[in-house]
């Protein structure tokens, strides 16, 4: 993984529209940073308990690994005996803790090649990130944690080739959108048994509301811990809650992922430093701040994403081989405000300004930089909301989603022209956000039905969010006929697969039939191709469902939901 650009500290002009604030000041009043901590500033990280007692297994948060490199990999974990204290320091005393990791080629650890140690600090919630470096290149790992007389359970890895090297195949899965309250997290354990090389998440691994603010359509089937959070101890025991869901565990520990933020990790629909509700901007920035730290806490990241007070450069590059680059965006913390008030509304001058961002220009310059360096085969935009041109409106006019990047037109053109100008090999965009399966052809030009397509855009459903789903809605076919660049959409709940070769691109919808009890049954609903140098979608295979066969599908759903709720 090659990590390149500047930290950004956050749009232009935006500190003008809310009053000047100094973010040095801000930093500096909120006392000491995570980044402080992590780079030596701030209480002494010298002395640590090598030998700890605990009231109960503290590793009831499991392990996880991410942002793979072909020499290593970052191992997580969290101490937290007690995950949902009310203190947010997961029943562990304030004091630092010596925790012990081996990684082993054998899940019975006979073959040892690499160990160490990390500090466990109170300061980050007992938090472990621990950088292993010296493995080999594209090749399986175990891992697991030590603290005191404890040992975690055991996690699998896997490096990527070395960089530039040719690479016959790549299997991942990406996934977002998993409101705990909405479901269980039956997709996850089917993932987990999936044989995939990574995980990308696109966001909104957790929610903030407080109990059934947020309803599903057929009622939420599990309770928040807590009301909406806002706090630093809150944000931590909303992940913990999360995280201790055991077919997430079970997710986590199969593969190796890498992560990126939407907006519910911290608000919904919030914009950079403007809240959706009405709190003022030096108590949103704590919050964002409380919210970035929580979320580094419990994702294996690596050091270049520490948070620094309320900003977090979660922009990256991840590279497998000369088969594919990942640039990994984020397209929360940089934008400018939605137009028109937010919502679905008609385009307007607001919308339409050429100097409206959602990237920021800082990581709009590393987009178009790492784009044109790239020699990989596939070059892929892990993001979040809707890419590709969506129109509400049947018929004359037109109706955006002003939160999707049809309310940043502007930034969105800019990408398109830079890879058709510069013939940027296989774009493919990677979403989630919408609680929905779609595929789209990626026009030059929208407004042109005629117009060349660059690239392809894979949207992804949820994991729970918005309940059981069903395969269609009532709006699909006049959606469909209004935007014929868009080939698919199902309503389901799951995650899509993708394999890669030089020659194809291949993506499976994986879906299951019911989210409102757990252990549901995956199937593949579409299959899509690409193939190399020629970026229209094909739909394949199985994937071509008829009519009757969606019907006796929807049937079978509903028997083993039936058959879970019977307890058989």
């Amino acid at each position: 993984m090659s990590i390149s650009g500047n930290w950004d500290s956050g749009k232009a002009g935006e500190m003008e529209r809310l009053g000047s604030i100094d973010r040095r000041a801000f930093v500096k009043a909120s006392g000491v940073t995570a980044a402080g901590l992590i780079f030596g500033v701030g209480p002494s990280v010298d002395r640590a308990m090598a030998a700890p007692r605990f009231r109960d297994y503290p590793f009831k948060l499991g392990v996880a690994s991410g942002d793979p490199r072909p020499d290593g990999v970052v191992l997580w974990t969290r101490l937290a005996p007690n995950p949902l204290a009310e203190s947010g320091r997961g029943g562990v005393p304030r004091q630092n803790i010596a925790v012990r990791w081996e990684v082993a080629t054998d899940e019975g650890f006979r073959r040892i090649v690499r160990q160490g140690s990390e500090v466990a600090r109170p300061e980050l919630g007992h938090s472990v990130h621990a950088e292993v470096r010296g493995l080999a290149p594209k090749r399986p790992y175990f891992y697991r944690f030590k603290a005191g007389s404890e040992t975690s359970p055991v996690g699998r890895t896997k490096t990527t080739p070395p960089f530039g090297a040719y690479t016959a195949k790549l299997s991942f899965a990406f996934a977002s959108c998993q409101q705990y309250e909405h479901g269980y997290f039956g997709a996850f354990r089917r993932l987990a048994q999936e044989d995939l090389d990574l995980v990308v998440h696109l966001g909104d691994y957790i929610y903030e509301y407080g109990p059934n603010e947020y309803r599903a359509a057929g009622g939420n089937v599990r309770v928040h811990n807590s009301g909406e959070i806002t706090t630093l101890a809150a944000y931590r025991n909303r992940h913990a809650q999360y995280r201790g869901d055991r077919d997430l565990q079970r997710a986590h520990a199969a593969h190796p992922w890498v992560v990126t933020w939407d907006d519910h990790e911290v608000e919904n629909n919030y914009a950079d430093e403007i809240p959706e509700q009405g709190q003022s901007p030096e108590a949103f920035l704590q919050r964002r701040a409380n919210a970035y730290q929580a979320y580094y806490e419990h994702m294996p990241l690596r050091r270049s994403s520490v948070p620094r007070g309320p900003d977090m450069r979660l922009y990256r590059r991840l590279a497998y081989g000369n088969l594919a680059e990942f640039n990994v965006l984020d397209t929360r913390q940089y934008r400018d405000d939605q137009a028109n008030g937010d919502g679905i509304k008609a385009p307007s001058a607001e919308s339409e300004d050429p100097n409206r961002t959602l990237t920021g220009d800082r990581q709009e310059r590393w987009l178009l930089d790492g784009l044109a360096d790239s020699g990989a085969r596939w070059n892929v935009l892990a993001q979040q909301v809707f890419f590709a041109q969506r129109d509400f409106q049947n018929g004359a006019g037109q109706r955006f989603s002003m939160d999707s990047w049809d309310g940043y037109p502007a930034s969105r053109e800019r990408i398109l022209d830079f890879i058709d100008r510069r013939r940027v090999q296989n774009p493919i965009v990677l979403t989630g956000d919408v609680h929905a399966n779609w595929a789209n052809d990626i026009l030059r030009d929208f407004e042109d039905p005629e117009s060349e397509v660059v690239g392809a855009e894979f949207v992804g459903t949820s994991i729970t969010s918005g309940g059981d789903g069903s395969d269609v809605r009532a709006d699909t076919a006049a959606t469909l006929a209004e935007n014929p660049h868009i080939k698919f959409f199902n309503n389901q709940r799951g995650y899509v697969r993708c394999t890669l070769t030089p020659r194809q691109w291949r993506a499976d919808y994986r879906v299951v039939p019911y989210v409102s009890q757990p252990g549901a049954p995956a199937f593949t609903r579409a299959s899509f191709v690409v193939e190399a140098g020629n970026p229209g979608l094909q739909q394949v295979g199985e994937g071509q469902m008829s009519a009757r066969t969606r019907r006796s599908s929807e049937v079978e759903a509903d028997r083993l939901r039936a058959q879970a709720r019977a307890g058989e």
